[in-house]
């Protein structure tokens, strides 16, 4: 079904950003309108999901060009998920930035450059034709390496040398993949690609494009041994901004590897295997990771790269019960991370450092602050029935039926490092006694009540959608199988598109 609509939570995060540049030294100006903007962006892509939900695949044809002529856009439950769930996130996060995020960064342009980046997934979601996911990509790069470099903080500097050098690597392979393909193929819309590469006399010629897609998507996502760029650069920059690239950047990439390998490029035997081989290592090396590490920031990114690994692993066992815990974990994960960003910077906050060896009492002097903190961990960790639980049944389950028992040891031993880490933290931060008040900053309880609650109010909005999740799994469940399902079976999606063109 056409519907023009699929492309207002893009071209609103695009008019924010304009609207935006227009007030360039009014930051209270440009915080209301990110926060009222975010706010409309959400209720469009909750409009569009219901759509999505009960009517079946949307798509919409730019200028009338049809598929696979033109450049089209699609909405099916997976890419209206990851809307939907970026639109909350981006709604917190714009919250927490109107006080989390200094004045003079905000009249560099970090908020017309937050919605560009905002614009830039949306875009990456919906798109139906690989180019154009090139395109929303670079998208996507520019504006964060923008957002991470605002401050010119020698340590962000550096940070976003890694990152940009390492997303460069990747457009390159992507772009290379891209281009073998048009030539073999001579297509680039995604549901015409669907159709033509198996057709491809040279299946080889097939297989080394796929594996440029891997290498390109796998450092975008973050996967062994492509990951060092994260834990390097995603403690430098502000909270905020941290928030944003721990919670959607990375599963951006996770979105296009799904994608990708569900529609263009169907594993086969030897693709499962590495794809199983390379999530084992990115979750130990990323649960190894996260063991030595005393900044909470610096653990959290090593907490991504471990979770990465359950979502690759779903990939590779490439069942439908495997593939709905992937999905239900990338739901689960889109929400806490984020949430664990906005803590760290909570945190930083209320005692001036995040390095959890001079931090101690936050327990005793903000119980309800910390209990709050505690909800979004334990989702974290999966203790039963919060949302990280569910999705680890489904991945466990196909692991042992499939008898892939190394990838369940993985599952079994990122699962408790999680648990260790967490609760060291847990000890550290919030049990052990409070540091000397001497060397203790404490900003946050001088501040007046209403920044109190644009730092905690966000925080709030994403652990209520975590126990939403985790509390109505069987929603969550019943949503995650019928996309697992559409990964398998492409026909309605290259239907929805094409039509009649097959």
């Amino acid at each position: 079904m056409i519907d023009n609509h699929i492309i207002a939570t893009i071209i609103v995060h695009l008019f924010i950003a304009i609207v935006q540049l227009m007030f360039w030294r009014k930051s209270t100006a440009q915080r209301f309108l990110s926060v009222g903007g975010s706010l409309l962006v959400l209720i469009l892509a909750f409009k569009l999901f219901f759509k999505v939900y009960e009517g079946g695949i949307l798509t919409m044809n730019a200028a009338n060009w049809k598929a696979p002529f033109g450049i089209v856009f699609v909405a099916d439950l997976f890419s209206s998920t990851l809307v939907l769930l970026t639109s909350i996130a981006g709604l917190a996060v714009s919250i927490f930035s109107c006080v989390g995020v200094g004045r003079q960064r905000i009249l560099y342009g970090y908020f017309p450059i937050f919605h560009f980046l905002m614009m830039g997934l949306n875009g990456a979601f919906l798109t139906g034709d690989i180019f154009n996911l090139y395109v929303w990509f670079e998208v996507i790069i520019i504006s964060s390496f923008v957002l991470m470099t605002l401050g010119g903080r020698k340590s962000q500097l550096e940070g976003a040398v890694k990152y940009m050098a390492m997303n460069i690597l990747a457009s390159t392979f992507f772009l290379t993949g891209i281009g073998i393909l048009y030539g073999i193929s001579g297509s680039l819309n995604m549901a015409d690609l669907a159709l033509r590469i198996p057709k491809i006399q040279n299946q080889a010629l097939v297989e080394i494009t796929a594996t440029f897609f891997l290498i390109g998507f796998g450092i975008k996502s973050a996967i062994f041994p492509l990951y060092f760029w994260l834990p390097s650069s995603y403690h430098t920059p502000p909270s905020a901004v941290a928030a944003t690239f721990g919670g959607l950047l990375t599963k951006v990439g996770i979105y296009a590897l799904f994608r990708v390998f569900s529609l263009l490029f169907i594993p086969n035997h030897f693709t499962k295997e590495l794809l199983i081989a390379l999530a084992i290592l990115t979750i130990l090396t990323g649960a190894f990771g996260a063991l030595i590490k005393t900044n909470i920031r610096r653990l959290f990114s090593y907490l991504i790269v471990c979770h990465i690994g359950f979502m690759i692993g779903g990939l590779g066992l490439y069942s439908k019960w495997a593939l709905l815990g992937a999905i239900f974990y990338l739901i689960h994960d889109i929400m806490v991370k984020t949430n664990l960003f906005l803590i760290a910077g909570v945190v930083r906050q209320l005692r001036g450092t995040m390095d959890m060896n001079k931090l101690g009492g936050l327990y005793a002097q903000y119980p309800k602050i910390s209990l709050l903190f505690a909800l979004v961990l334990f989702s974290l960790v999966g203790i039963p029935p919060l949302s990280g639980f569910w999705p680890k049944i489904y991945l466990f389950r196909d692991a042992f039926q499939l008898e892939k028992y190394a990838f369940a040891g993985a599952l079994i031993i990122g699962s408790f490092i999680t648990l260790f880490v967490i609760a060291k933290m847990w000890a550290q931060v919030f049990w052990k006694d409070t540091p000397d008040p001497e060397i203790v900053e404490d900003k946050f309880a001088d501040m007046i009540g209403y920044k109190k609650t644009m730092l905690i109010l966000p925080v709030v909005i994403l652990a209520s959608a975590s126990l939403y999740i985790g509390l109505n799994a069987e929603a969550i469940i019943h949503v995650a199988d019928q996309i697992a399902t559409q990964l398998l079976d492409t026909s309605p999606y290259i239907n929805a598109v094409l039509g009649g063109q097959k």
